[in-house]
């Protein structure tokens, strides 16, 4: 028979070994990282998303996960993060239409962009074209805004989503030509792009990289970009400065962090995401994408984020528009 003090022996041995087993499965579930999109896979937003977990995994010395979880224009994601626990660590790669867009068209977008959320850091930003199809004889921006002016019922602008920044990019490129454009919004930019091929709308606005294949193909013409430079993926074409008309515009993608994050922890992702922007093989596979890479601390995120905001938001309230 065991004696009372072995017996208290293999109890103890028995509790700390459970104790040990506990402790490393907890750590395990708080080491694997989400990084949450919201959007389908295959998507500008999904590739970037997948670039930077590969980096970050490397980085942090832990597992890193995508977890798409598409719908309502990316809001989706943006509620589950936002009604997520604390554990395990998640983080959400979002845009404009769902930090800045949405809150101000949607009645309950479900979550408080600037209260329920830390910005990490920016990881790259992106440019929109202007772009006819190449079946039509306009080859130059001041060419196809004569257009619209002389056709201001045809002053239709297909554009990838309602309610995103291209939809209201395409409302100020109206203004320009002196006329009331009229967004056509599309479920994505492949049926978009193919029905500007089509003819069944006369122009579009897209992300760059969401055009330049079929551009590159001569299926289409883009006209101007909407950077204050030229893109080097693009060197012939104009921006719109360049072509006369005085805009200019930028969209992003921004990692996120919930509110109750603590504050080490969210420093601890945006150096893993500094040194990953910084690494020449990301820097290599975003231009490959046609995207713009971006190092940023979160101080810097968090003060492009409010300009941007003071740039947009009386642009889209003053468009009246609502989801």
């Amino acid at each position: 028979m065991l004696t009372q003090r072995r017996r208290h022996f293999i109890a103890q041995s028995l509790a700390a070994t459970a104790g040990v087993a506990l402790a490393a499965n907890s750590f395990a579930a708080q080491e694997v990282l989400r990084i949450v999109v919201g959007y389908p896979p295959g998507g500008a937003s999904d590739r970037v998303a997948r670039i930077l977990a590969d980096k970050m995994q490397m980085l942090l010395g832990s597992p890193v996960i995508v977890e798409n979880r598409a719908g309502a224009g990316g809001r989706v994601a943006a509620q589950f993060l936002r009604n997520a626990p604390a554990q395990p660590p998640m983080l959400m790669l979002a845009n404009p239409a769902v930090m800045v867009v949405s809150p101000l068209v949607v009645n309950d977008a479900g979550y408080d962009a600037d209260k329920d959320f830390i910005p990490v850091s920016e990881v790259n930003s992106y440019v929109f074209g202007v772009a006819v199809s190449s079946a039509v004889p306009v080859k130059e921006l001041s060419h196809l805004l004569a257009w619209l002016k002389a056709n201001p019922k045809q002053a239709n602008i297909g554009v990838p989503a309602t309610g995103s920044l291209p939809h209201f990019f395409a409302l100020m490129l109206g203004q320009k030509a002196g006329v009331e454009a009229e967004a056509v919004g599309y479920k994505g930019s492949a049926p978009l792009i193919t029905d500007l091929i089509g003819g069944q709308v006369p122009v579009a606005v897209d992300t760059l990289d969401g055009l330049l294949a079929q551009h590159e193909a001569g299926k289409l013409r883009i006209l101007a970009v909407s950077g204050e430079q030229r893109n080097p993926a693009a060197p012939n074409v104009p921006t719109l400065k360049e072509a006369g008309v005085s805009l200019s515009a930028e969209g992003w993608n921004t990692v996120f962090a919930p509110r109750s994050t603590p504050a080490a922890q969210v420093q601890r992702y945006a150096d893993a995401i500094g040194k990953a922007m910084r690494d020449p093989d990301t820097i290599k596979q975003f231009k490959a994408s046609n995207l713009d890479p971006v190092v940023s601390t979160p101080q810097q995120t968090r003060e492009r984020l409010a300009a941007y905001r003071k740039q947009w938001e009386p642009v889209i309230r003053a468009s009246g528009y609502k989801a």
